[in-house]
């Protein structure tokens, strides 16, 4: 059985940090195309942190230089740091963990979500 967790979130105010946790089980996942993404209320979901290759990561515009993606999937854990927060971080943050299913080709899981609220 797959399972793909979040945890972290929650209140944080403006300039403030947070950490958010992924733990993920139950398959061959692999680390490029595993990362963070975000849903804010009435907009689309969209990529914050991910990983295009081992060691190389991609961040959204708006958060470059303020979030850090991290850990191993691979392994069950991947990170997002999130520093220096503004009201515009506040969505539902969501882990993807990619993995490779019995057919050879990848396979996205997601987690159910961890709120990130930031108050001014």
């Amino acid at each position: 059985q797959v399972q793909v967790v979040e945890s972290g979130g929650g209140l944080v105010q403006a300039g403030g940090s947070l950490r958010l946790s992924c733990t993920a089980s139950g398959a061959d996942f692999m680390l490029a195309g595993s990362g963070w993404f975000r849903q804010a209320p009435g907009k689309q979901r969209e990529a914050v942190a991910t990983f295009t290759s081992v060691g190389s990561r991609n961040y959204a515009a708006s958060v470059q230089g303020r979030f850090t993606i991290s850990g191993d999937i691979v392994k069950g854990t991947m990170f997002l740091q999130l520093n220096n927060v503004q009201s515009e971080d506040t969505a539902v943050y969501y882990c993807k963990a990619r993995a490779w299913t019995t057919t050879g080709r990848p396979y996205d899981f997601w987690g159910q979500g961890t709120q990130v609220t930031v108050s001014s």
